[in-house]
């Protein structure tokens, strides 16, 4: 009974040291489970998914279950840093990683990657966005008019710039779709199915949806993330200067425009610039579409300025603003374009 006391308390312990005290793999701050195998803590949600990998993961309760001294060693030599520095040691920058808000797909997908499948660990070699960003294979895709789903053969070129989809081999694509405009987020309760993706795309001065799935949860996060790389490729090519991402305080003083009627959010690096350093779009909310007031979790700013995180199906935009006056009418005007109606 003294040993299952001790080693509770420095199970309990243990959780406060960095990292530890969120989800390894989803970043929720409930981790009341951990994977004894892994040397990671985790949350219940997670520690689902790791029972259906008895191989790799094995997974008990840190207040419930009894833990060995064995296993208390082993937590200690390890947890959550040491684990994403080998397992997350080469994430590219264009795939997602999910939070804890996440359809089960994608959280299952991202701890099979990491731990059964080790895609991101140093000895890996880290594919090309335009390689990543290439992809042919079939679909189940929604019928506009008759809402059932079909069959179809999708084609992604991120050197071509564009994606297509065929409804019969022998005749053109139905749709060229530039990369350009093009979007994904998972809508599993909107397609009713639990790997649902929709496809966004802008033309014609109209927002387009396509509805698909793939049976294989493995094969619909693969597409998700080569039009993820896909988008990727274009950014870094179409505006090299533009920062990375995921550099830390890489802010700088950009000019910018909105286009309320066609839904853009443009930036300039000189307000008399020809040509433009980039561009938003600002679609619905109910497609994943977001304005926030501030910055997102791990986003260090050094400077105690307002920001705007505006969330887009494929990534997060960070804006920095001088006062919090600039900050509220940014804000109100970022939200009146997302509650117009758009066509879909």
């Amino acid at each position: 009974m003294m040993d299952r006391d001790r080693n509770k308390s420095l199970l309990l312990e243990l959780l406060r040291a960095p990292g530890n005290d969120r989800c390894a793999d989803c970043g929720a701050a409930d981790t009341e489970w951990a994977s004894y195998k892994l040397g990671i803590f985790i949350c219940l949600n997670c520690s689902g998914i790791h029972r259906n990998l008895p191989q790799i993961s094995r997974v008990k309760s840190l207040r419930l279950d009894f833990w060995e001294n064995d296993l208390i060693e082993f937590m200690k030599s390890h947890g959550n840093l040491c684990a994403k520095a080998k397992y997350e040691a080469k994430v590219p920058p264009y795939y997602y990683i999910p939070q804890s808000k996440d359809c089960l797909v994608l959280r299952e997908q991202w701890i099979r990657a990491k731990y059964e499948r080790e895609e991101f660990v140093a000895t890996q070699v880290c594919q090309h966005p335009c390689s990543a960003g290439s992809r042919e294979g079939f679909l189940w895709k929604r019928g506009r008019e008759s809402r059932q789903f079909q069959k179809r053969r999708f084609v992604l070129s991120a050197g071509e710039g564009v994606m297509k989809y065929y409804v019969k081999e022998s005749k053109s694509p139905k749709a060229i779709i530039s990369i350009e405009t093009l979007n994904a987020m998972f809508q599993t309760e909107k397609i009713k199915h639990a790997h649902g993706l929709q496809i966004t795309y802008h033309t014609d001065g109209q927002t387009r949806n396509l509805f698909v799935y793939h049976e294989s949860g493995k094969e619909i996060v693969d597409w998700f993330n080569a039009i993820r790389a896909a988008r990727y490729h274009y950014l870094r090519t179409t505006f090299p200067a533009v920062p990375e991402p995921e550099q830390k305080e890489a802010f700088k003083v950009r000019w910018f425009s909105l286009d309320s009627q066609e839904r853009i959010l443009i930036y300039f690096k000189n307000p008399l610039d020809a040509f433009e350093q980039g561009r938003v779009f600002i679609g619905r909310m109910d497609e994943g579409y977001e304005v926030r007031a501030g910055f997102p979790q791990g986003v260090q700013v050094k400077k105690r300025k307002p920001g705007i995180t505006v969330v887009t199906p494929t990534r997060e935009f960070v804006f920095m603003c001088e006062t919090d006056r600039e900050q509220r009418e940014w804000i109100d005007a970022l939200n009146g374009v997302l509650a117009q109606p758009l066509t879909g």
